[in-house]
């Protein structure tokens, strides 16, 4: 994990569908505007902290040395300051943002990466099964969720001109049938090809549902999905 200093500075807009909050998150990295409903339970005003960052142990020290070589030394001596690199194990459990976080590994063909899984307020199952195909090995994790974010890198339909296995990537049609098979029932399809932005919604909605039978959700950039 990697913990960044920083501060949240967040305003109440008063929308045609009724109030909600965006934040203004100002760090030594730069500036981000996020809007998430987990902003909606405070207060407008300003708040400080740090920034952390989760990753498996074998990525610290990479991350480290990246800063240092990439960043001006004023920034990079922030590292174990105000920026801290929290390393994770597979099947570890963290307290993060009020919510118990469990990662494990995806059993990667390309590099070692995790994913990740959480029970939200509500009561649901999210799953994040990482950026390649779901291994049976991570079923323990998987099976049970009522949320599960795949990457499809394309259509099945344009595997011959996206490539997505020698990428070790998923096709819409391969996720959505990992869904129906594992009975999730609801499913977010991330990670796509960016040559067909216009119409990718329509084309990778049209493909999945005739697999797939729950509800899927192909977002496009800064789409908010109610959970």
């Amino acid at each position: 994990m990697i913990t960044l200093p920083g501060q949240l500075a967040i305003k109440t807009i008063h929308g045609r569908n009724g109030d909600f909050n965006v934040g203004r998150l100002s760090t030594s990295i730069g500036e981000f505007v996020i809007k998430n409903a987990e902003l909606d339970q405070y207060d407008e005003g300003k708040y400080d902290g740090d920034f952390q960052i989760y990753c498996h142990d074998g990525l610290v020290s990479t991350i480290d040395t990246f800063c240092k070589l990439t960043l001006q030394d004023k920034f990079y001596r922030l590292i174990g300051d105000r920026i801290h690199l929290i390393p994770v194990h597979d099947g570890e459990t963290l307290h993060i943002l009020d919510y118990d976080v469990t990662f494990f590994d995806i059993h990667s063909t390309k590099a070692r990466q995790f994913g990740f899984t959480t029970v939200l307020k509500n009561g649901k199952k999210l799953t994040c099964a990482g950026d390649e195909p779901y291994n049976p090995a991570c079923e323990p994790y998987v099976k049970g969720s009522d949320w599960l974010l795949h990457e499809a890198f394309c259509l099945y339909d344009e595997r011959d001109r996206f490539k997505p296995y020698e990428k070790h990537h998923s096709t819409v049609k391969d996720a959505a049938e990992l869904a129906e098979s594992l009975h999730i029932p609801n499913l977010v399809l991330w990670h796509t090809e960016d040559k067909s932005v216009g119409k990718r919604k329509e084309l990778y909605m049209t493909e999945g549902k005739a697999y797939y039978h729950g509800n899927l959700y192909v977002p496009e950039d800064r789409d908010i999905i109610a959970l």
